[in-house]
């Protein structure tokens, strides 16, 4: 299996070695990476990983039975053998804009349950813009103006974020109902790695993530669609600065 070096808060890694356990015209695997795989509505890492006579350009990183396999949108020279050691280098510039983004996502996340009790159903995080639904939830123009302004309130006040792994009993405790599909995660999955913004919000979460909420900039919503009865979408950019 590969080890997922990033976790639980090493999410600010971009240049690593590790060794080839398996090697493919296609894809890499290695012991252990800080590559991150799709998943929970963030995109994969992009990349290069360099050997001894070849290197690889990583365009996708997905999960597979345990194993993390780095795909190439080109590579060159001759596939390295198992065992040997790579050097690998995740697109710092790319990898920033998605932990803005997703710690973004978490704190719209948190303002929308608290002030309109409405459950996050779904998100997904790009590098430019980004969107999730939620339900129940119907916003008028007044409303999404308020979200945007308690969003950015919280990101002015440069709130701690910690990424830790906690028990699962402990995290189901303290998780408020409907900010998280706890039900979703498979109960094997003991502990669970949670991303907390102090004096805000707690979340089990998987993804990357700024270490300080001031590091995301100005939020500005952008769109608002209805995806159904009680389903509203808010999509968001970011910008530099506050």
């Amino acid at each position: 299996m590969t080890e997922l070096r990033y976790l639980p808060a090493a999410d600010d890694v971009t240049a690593f070695e590790a060794a080839v356990t398996e090697a493919t015209e296609d894809y890499l695997v290695l012991d252990g990476t800080y590559f991150y795989p799709e998943g929970g509505g963030q995109p994969p890492d992009h990349g290069r990983i360099e050997w001894d006579g070849g290197h690889g350009v990583v365009e996708d990183v997905r999960k597979n039975h345990g194993d993390v396999r780095h795909y190439f949108a080109s590579v060159s020279g001759d596939l390295p053998e198992a065992g040997e050691r790579v050097r690998a280098e995740i697109d710092g510039e790319r990898r920033e804009k998605l932990r803005r983004m997703h710690t973004a996502q978490h704190v719209v996340s948190r303002v929308v349950l608290d002030e309109y009790g409405g459950t996050t159903a779904g998100n997904q995080i790009y590098p430019d813009r980004s969107r999730i639904d939620f339900e129940p939830a119907d916003f008028d123009e007044d409303d999404v103006e308020r979200i945007e302004r308690l969003s950015n309130e919280a990101i002015e006040a440069d709130y701690r974020v910690t990424k830790a792994e906690r028990p699962r009993d402990e995290v189901e405790a303290e998780t408020d109902e409907g900010r998280a599909l706890l039900d979703l995660i498979p109960d094997s999955v003991d502990p669970l790695r949670v991303v907390e913004i102090e004096d805000f919000d707690l979340c089990p979460c998987g993804g990357t993530h700024v270490d300080r909420l001031g590091e995301i900039g100005r939020l500005e919503i952008v769109d608002t669609t209805r995806k159904g009865s009680e389903t509203e979408r808010l999509e968001f950019v970011l910008h530099e600065g506050r």
